[in-house]
């Protein structure tokens, strides 16, 4: 196995900018409304997404829509990436 057959999962907040990564899972400590309110707009299990920003907030494209995700929030949803 190559360095570049390992997959990282990790949260979300630890990416860099430019990062593609693909959800893995919404951590059951974000509130359940919030949880369903994320998943609407596109941030659910196995959807790719790109790293735009990490601060002042969070920055991600999902398709083609641009989610602003608190700290608080990014931290607990878990991507995977190579």
């Amino acid at each position: 196995m190559s360095p570049a057959d390992l997959i990282a999962r990790v949260p979300l907040g630890f990416l860099l900018p430019g990062v593609q990564a693909r959800v893995d899972a919404l951590d059951d400590k974000i509130d359940p409304t919030q949880r369903e309110q994320l998943v609407a707009y596109g941030l659910a299990p196995n959807r790719p997404l790109v790293v735009l920003q990490q601060r002042p907030m969070t920055l991600v494209m999902i398709d083609e829509v641009e989610l602003a995700l608190e700290d608080s929030v990014a931290r607990h949803v878990w991507v995977t990436w190579r």
